[in-house]
């Protein structure tokens, strides 16, 4: 699942894409997604891209922050992608935070 939903935030021009493997963390998932968009409506694009190639995957997963313009999280359980603007990626460093 994690290269095909790669291949599809790079399709979309997704910049930054990061996956964590949180498997040994004892996280609330064994993965995460990172991803930024350049505008609202790119990060609606990576966001839709994001839950179909999900479904499509046979897992479901549920929206939060659809409205945000900084931040918005696609939670399929076992795996979370982040969709955020450059401020929102540069607010919450999650990659750093999670690097610690």
């Amino acid at each position: 699942m994690q290269k095909i939903l790669v291949e599809t935030l790079e399709a979309k021009s997704g910049e930054n894409i990061v996956t964590l493997d949180l498997k040994n963390r004892g996280g609330l998932a064994d993965m995460f997604v990172l991803v930024t968009g350049n505008s609202e409506t790119h990060m609606k694009t990576l966001t839709e891209a994001a839950q179909e190639a999900i479904e499509k995957s046979g897992l479901t997963c549920r929206l939060e922050g659809a409205q945000s313009v900084n931040w918005r999280l696609i939670d399929a359980g076992d795996l979370v992608v982040h969709v955020f603007s450059h401020k929102g990626r540069d607010f919450y460093r999650l990659e750093r935070l999670w690097e610690e």
